[in-house]
């Protein structure tokens, strides 16, 4: 199925077709065993250009190739980046993890252009959904991708998942669904490949499977009545891929999901009748290779991947380089020689993960109209708790706490874009330790803006707040992550304002909101 066609994409309702007849013929040779193995890896690697080792690996099979932030300056270097990879080969799959809001590659330097899952999920209007994706796939097909590791399938169960908080739509398992199956079509219809994630879902998690294994205290009924609905409607769109997620469900056993034949073999490919390719999430990470960035749980974890039923094995998020792919070559071949892991199954899977390769439909993308459109959708997903005037321009404080590994190192803050937009702002970016006195005399009578990203989820940023409303300071908090409980004193609970996520369009629309809110001198605001 070549991503350039869309008529070889399936209609939605039906799942993409993966007949065992077009895998190739079983090999014999090292050579032909070594290109299947090639066939099934999707590494990533360090630098903005096409490294060496990385067009012999392609010349020698490999499937395809994953890109980080570490790998993008803007979307014409990505364009040429990805063009030089594929002269090597036309049908390579290159894919990104753009999932748009807090997680972007494209937009590492600068903040996404357009908000994410939980924003939208927020303003619940699945053809905006549908749009945003649709528009994001066609700045990816332009880029050269073929492969988005997105949308995220996720529920937020727990107010403390230190994972994927603002990725997921929202806890409601239809409504969630809804929006899954908008953003697979809206980014299918470009011609790129969605991979719907973290199967069977890691929003109940308390613990980050970077760097350790959570476990899901779920029973399958309970799995069946939310986690896996947003998975089988995502299915029921036409989603081209699945991504596992490194989770242990007791009730499958002691094995994480990705290396579980019960929850990809039986569940997902049985159960739901998915037939496209299974990815799984990055086999350095700690909950499966024993811990975060160890080679030899790594390669072992990609046999039993591809025991359990996975298609493409993710490499190179903190391992990226040809060793790792060499090192997974060899223990795959070794698998086969040895009788552990049958060829026909290496086989199927590289079959499959060639279907996410090809020349994605191209045109030019227009990121003005992009910033348009994720601006629209991120004012339409902020939300005013109390009453929001602010009697002059204010302090703005940017507590900053650190981010997750999927999320990196992306600018975030309202400071810079308010101080932008209200001449007089003064910014001031702390952790959660500064003292409230800092602030009271930074602030110098002037109201004070406390932006957070997840309050709820930091004792000292909940202090923080708890400290500033009994000095008494004029305060507005403005939330960009999973809207927690109201923070402050039961004498004063601040002006609350989410946004639903980090990204620059979400801070834009809180910053356009708050610099409306100032009184004019002299006058109301």
């Amino acid at each position: 199925m070549n991503v350039s066609d869309p008529s070889s994409r399936p209609a939605p309702g039906t799942a993409p077709s993966t007949s065992p007849a077009s895998s190739p013929a079983p090999a014999s040779s090292a050579g032909d065993l070594s290109r299947l193995a090639h066939a099934v890896l999707l590494p990533g690697f360090v630098g903005t250009g096409a490294p060496d080792w990385v067009r012999r690996r392609i010349g020698a099979g490999l499937g395809g190739v994953v890109l980080f932030g570490r790998n993008v300056v803007d979307d014409d270097q990505v364009a040429a980046l990805t063009a030089a990879l594929r002269a090597e080969r036309p049908d390579l799959v290159v894919g990104i993890d753009e999932e748009g809001g807090d997680v972007t590659r494209l937009d590492a330097l600068r903040g996404s252009l357009v908000p994410g899952n939980h924003a939208l999920g927020a303003v619940n209007d699945v053809a905006l959904t549908e749009e945003v994706a649709g528009a994001l796939g066609a700045r990816l097909a332009a880029c050269g991708v073929t492969l988005d590791l997105a949308p995220c399938a996720d529920l937020t169960l727990t107010p403390d998942d230190p994972v994927i908080g603002v990725r997921a739509f929202g806890s409601d398992p239809h409504a969630v669904a809804r929006q899954v199956a908008a953003f697979v079509t809206g980014l299918q219809s470009a011609g790129v490949a969605a991979c719907v994630k973290h199967f069977p879902g890691h929003g109940a998690a308390a613990a980050d499977s970077h760097h350790e294994l959570p476990t899901l205290n779920r029973t399958e009924a309970e799995l069946r009545a939310a986690e896996l609905v947003p998975f089988q409607t995502a299915v029921a769109a036409g989603a081209r891929s699945v991504m596992t997620g490194h989770l242990v469900v007791p009730a499958w056993g002691d094995a994480p999901a990705t290396l579980n034949r019960r929850a990809i073999g039986e569940l997902l490919r049985t159960e739901l009748g998915f037939t496209g390719a299974v990815v799984t999430d990055a086999l350095e990470m700690g909950a499966v290779a024993g811990r975060l960035g160890d080679l030899d749980g790594l390669t072992s974890a990609a046999v039993r991947a591809l025991l359990a039923g996975a298609d493409g094995l993710c490499l190179g998020g903190e391992l990226a380089d040809e060793a790792v792919v060499a090192g997974v070559v060899d223990a795959l071949v070794a698998a086969v020689r040895a009788g552990l892991l049958p060829e026909e199954r290496l086989a199927e899977a590289a079959a499959r993960v060639a279907e996410l390769g090809g020349t994605p439909r191209t045109g030019p993308a227009d990121l003005d109209a992009l910033t348009e459109l994720g601006l629209r959708a991120a004012r339409r997903a902020v939300v005013v708790r109390g009453e929001l005037a602010l009697r002059a321009a204010p302090l703005v404080v940017d507590v900053v706490v650190p981010g997750s590994i999927a999320v990196g190192d992306v600018p975030w803050g309202v400071g810079p874009h308010l101080a932008e937009l209200a001449p007089g702002t003064a910014e001031l970016r702390v952790g959660p330790e500064v003292h409230p006195d800092e602030i009271r005399a930074t602030a110098a009578g002037r109201p004070v803006v406390v932006v957070t990203r997840e309050a709820h989820r930091h004792p000292g940023t909940r202090d923080l707040l708890t400290r500033l409303a009994k000095i008494g300071l004029d305060l507005v908090h403005v939330e960009t992550g999973v809207p927690g409980p109201d923070q402050g004193t039961a004498d004063h609970r601040p002006t609350r304002v989410d946004t639903h996520g980090g990204s620059l369009v979400s801070l834009r629309a809180a910053a356009e909101l708050l610099a409306a809110s100032i009184a004019a001198p002299g006058g109301q605001g």
